[in-house]
């Protein structure tokens, strides 16, 4: 199928849908200025001072990180914390919103992306599903319980040099542990998942209300296909835009080729064409 005839087929779906199902990795972000670490030399650009203490992402995004070394781990964290909420989504966010007002039952986001940026766009939270959590929720490193509180109380401050948190960490309200962020870590067994399981029970009861769904997948990748998995699962209307993994089993949906916000805009103009 040529890229005209992708791009129409996409809008066609667009039109006849009731109801916009939004799949984002993240690439999404990547067009807002927010790193995808994409192997260890993306994340040593994006932390310097990790490379020189030979920390990869794995080992940083890792509990055990926050015992072995709390100002380091919080320094990571504490500084992609302070990023996101200065970061502004791009257009593309807001061109998907206009598609879903448009649409009968609207939209539902789920995102492997951690980042909040969604609900900055203006999605609102209760048609958000972060499967791997959220970086401004948190929860206990010892999960004494099984509570989660938001973060907006805590403003890190950031050595950027040596990537270490200068003030004092956010602590547990019931045990006064260190606190983290609550998200899926790798090796992670005390990711409290509440939180992300009523999300998810909120986007099952929507999906089975909705009768002609169609799937815009975001930036979403092979190495964890979390995402894309959930696309297909939901297809077969799945508009697959990724820069280079959109290839797609044609019974399944569309590949365009792009990043997110340069192809979103893309297909708006010929939705308006």
């Amino acid at each position: 199928m040529s890229d005209e005839a992708t791009l129409a087929q996409a809008a066609e779906w667009l039109r006849d849908a009731d109801a916009l199902l939004i799949t984002a990795g993240a690439g999404m972000g990547v067009d807002s200025g927010l790193p995808d670490f994409r192997g260890p030399e993306g994340f040593w650009r994006a932390y310097p001072a990790l490379r020189q203490h030979g920390f990869s992402f794995e080992e940083m995004a890792n509990p055990e990180g926050f015992v072995r070394h709390p100002k380091l781990a919080w320094g990571f964290y504490g500084h992609r914390l302070a990023l996101y909420r200065a970061t502004e989504p791009h257009e593309g966010f807001h061109v998907l919103r206009r598609w879903a007002a448009r649409m009968r039952h609207g939209a539902f986001v789920f995102t492997s992306n951690v980042d909040g940026q969604f609900q900055r766009a203006g999605f609102a939270p209760e048609r958000v599903a972060e499967c791997h959590g959220a970086i401004d929720a948190l929860q206990c490193i010892d999960a004494c319980t099984n509570d989660i509180w938001s973060a907006d109380g805590f403003t890190p401050i950031v050595d950027a040099k040596r990537c270490e948190l200068v003030n004092a960490p956010p602590r547990c309200p019931h045990c006064h542990a260190l606190a983290r962020p609550n998200i899926l870590m790798f090796g992670d067994w005390n990711w409290i998942d509440t939180r992300s399981a009523q999300q998810e029970r909120r986007l099952a009861a929507w999906l089975h209300g909705v009768e002609n769904l169609v799937v815009v997948e975001l930036g979403a990748g092979r190495a964890l296909p979390t995402v894309r998995r959930f696309s297909e699962r939901n297809g077969p209307r799945v508009v697959r835009i990724n820069p280079r993994e959109h290839a797609i089993a044609p019974s399944v949906g569309v590949g365009i080729a792009g990043g997110a916000r340069e192809s979103l805009l893309r297909l708006d103009a010929v939705l308006h064409a």
